[in-house]
């Protein structure tokens, strides 16, 4: 009875294989994308287990072949995904197999992964830490025997303290300073209790969540994801960066740390930039930051490049 099922096996049809295109050429890339897989990401930072969203693709290159083999993609996956910590070297391996399953039909492969690093912070000041999230995309492309190109792309969320509402308000509050008191009428203790009140502080710039995002291609030769190394380069940048765990110190410190770095969106997407170029193991980078206005119902936007 076995025999026979695996003979049924055998004989079932191929039509990817077996039939000729109607229309021969090649093409690019051939595969699947958002295949759902388990991650566990060798970076240099702990971060928990979580889902990923996969793409893997081949080209294909025999332009007779109607189409390539959608399944060895999808069970070389499950096999690297399931039992192997992911890496560059990892996803190098993997597209190496891609094209072993695809001999004559594939000259190129790649991989592509996609998902939320989870990444413990410490607080402003406070001994507390808590969870912060990141989305992450990982991308390895291999031509024939070579790694060709390398991508770690991430986002940033951050605070951004408009420069211009911060100096109207500064004018308001001077005006109100004026029509409060007099030089002959500048009693210390009057002056701070005022400074302190709702009334001496009569305005308030406004500041928004704000998104930096980043993709970087890295050396060949890059191994380990190195996560947490871009990730805080491009924090420390911004300073202004969201925070997890707060207690009314660490809010206090966050609101003197806006204060000091206001930020439009050409400042902090050239904050980046500045950072990024000194970067000896990126060989390019593109970033794009979205200030999601408080004021207006749109968003303000700035983008960069590597030259």
């Amino acid at each position: 009875m076995l025999d026979k099922t695996r003979q049924n096996i055998c004989t079932l049809p191929d039509v990817a294989a077996d039939v000729k295109a109607k229309v021969a050429g090649t093409l690019e890339w051939v595969g699947m994308s958002e295949i759902e897989m388990p991650i566990n990401l060798n970076a240099d930072v702990d971060v928990p287990s979580t889902i990923a969203r996969v793409r893997a693709e081949v080209s294909l290159d025999d332009e007779s072949k109607r189409g390539i083999h959608m399944s060895r993609l999808y069970l070389a996956c499950d096999e690297t995904f399931s039992h192997q910590s992911i890496d560059f070297v990892s996803l190098a391996k993997l597209t190496q197999q891609f094209l072993e399953s695809h001999k004559e039909l594939s000259h190129n492969a790649l991989v592509e992964v996609d998902f939320d690093a989870l990444i413990r912070r410490k607080a402003l000041v406070s001994d507390n830490s808590g969870w912060r999230s990141y989305p992450v995309s990982l991308l390895l492309v291999r031509e024939k025997n070579e790694i060709t190109h390398i991508e770690l792309d991430f986002s940033v969320t951050y605070s951004s303290t408009c420069p211009c509402s911060a100096a109207l308000a500064r004018s308001l509050i001077q005006q109100n300073f004026k029509e409060s008191f007099s030089q002959d009428n500048l009693d210390y203790n009057k002056v701070m209790e005022w400074i302190g009140s709702e009334q001496g502080i009569n305005a308030t710039p406004h500041a928004q969540r704000s998104t930096a995002h980043v993709r970087t291609i890295l050396k060949p030769d890059c191994t380990q994801v190195p996560l947490k190394k871009y990730i805080d380069i491009v924090e420390d940048a911004l300073q202004t960066v969201v925070q997890a765990a707060v207690k009314r110190e660490d809010e206090q410190e966050f609101a003197k740390i806006n204060a000091k770095n206001l930020l439009f969106c050409e400042d902090a997407a050239r904050r980046i930039k500045h950072v990024l170029v000194k970067q000896d193991q990126i060989e390019g980078f593109w970033l794009r930051v979205h200030h999601h206005e408080s004021l207006h119902p749109h968003d303000a936007t700035a983008e960069a490049s590597s030259d």
